[in-house]
């Protein structure tokens, strides 16, 4: 079939080169021969160009990555209702009658991830960052009965900052998931700005990133002896998702 008459599919964030989701739906579709169907980044710089990325022949779905989980839903012509509650997209359908609907499979892939790395000890948790991402997490621990707390570098008024985190907090708060883009791929020295070594073997550090697939936020919380886990599972799971709804 000729590219321009494929069934196409796409990522729409900014500076996404690394992404897995190009990678993973070309290897998916070489697999399955899917052969009609094509999956391309759609890289903004920011979002004024999202109205030609709408007139795209062919489009049928897309997943939507930082920074513009958020930013995205007032373009489109609906919204489910968990993407209502979280407050953030991360898949688009492109429906027959013309228009698209907006959904979070975010938390889905979140939560499957999580569930295995939880203990009996882990009651509440610290979401580190508080965009798109941040949400679906929080939205898949209120589910799950765990309660939450966002961390931020700025003051805000639903969030603590990291030098608000005292040793006590961090007692009280066995999982931590980092929802920033610290550490990620080419920065992979940075991380979240955490008194690390008042962490123990009780505590359990969950990092969205996938490149690298063991991020400094993680070595240092292995360091202290807390167990540790990335976001690659999460991908997968979410992406499937997304399928599933492109499929529907």
């Amino acid at each position: 079939m000729s590219e321009k008459n494929k069934l196409r599919f796409g990522l729409l964030g900014k500076d996404i080169d690394y992404s897995f989701s190009r990678a993973y739906f070309a290897e998916k579709f070489e697999k399955e021969k899917l052969h009609h169907c094509s999956y391309e980044n759609f890289d903004l710089a920011d979002l004024s160009d999202f109205k030609r990325v709408l007139q795209t022949p062919h489009l049928k779905g897309m997943n939507v990555t930082i920074p513009y989980k958020q930013e995205v839903m007032p373009f489109l012509d609906n919204l489910d209702e968990v993407s209502k509650a979280i407050g953030a997209v991360n898949t688009i359908v492109f429906n027959s009658d013309g228009t698209t609907t907006g959904y979070n499979t975010d938390y889905i892939g979140f939560q499957k991830s999580i569930i295995p790395m939880i203990t009996a000890e882990i009651n509440a948790a610290l979401v580190l960052g508080t965009g798109g991402a941040s949400k679906a997490v929080v939205y898949a621990l209120h589910k799950m009965g765990i309660k939450t707390q966002y961390v931020s570098r700025k003051k805000g008024l639903n969030n603590l900052t990291y030098d608000d985190l005292t040793e006590k907090i961090l007692k009280d708060h066995k999982l931590i998931v980092n929802c920033t883009p610290l550490g990620t791929h080419p920065d992979v020295h940075q991380k979240p700005n955490l008194k690390y070594a008042q962490l123990t073997s009780a505590h359990v550090l969950f990092d969205l990133i996938y490149n690298p697939t063991e991020t400094a936020f993680m070595k240092a919380g292995k360091k202290a002896g807390a167990k540790v886990g990335n976001g690659e599972n999460m991908l997968v799971t979410q992406a499937e998702a997304s399928w599933h709804l492109w499929n529907m």
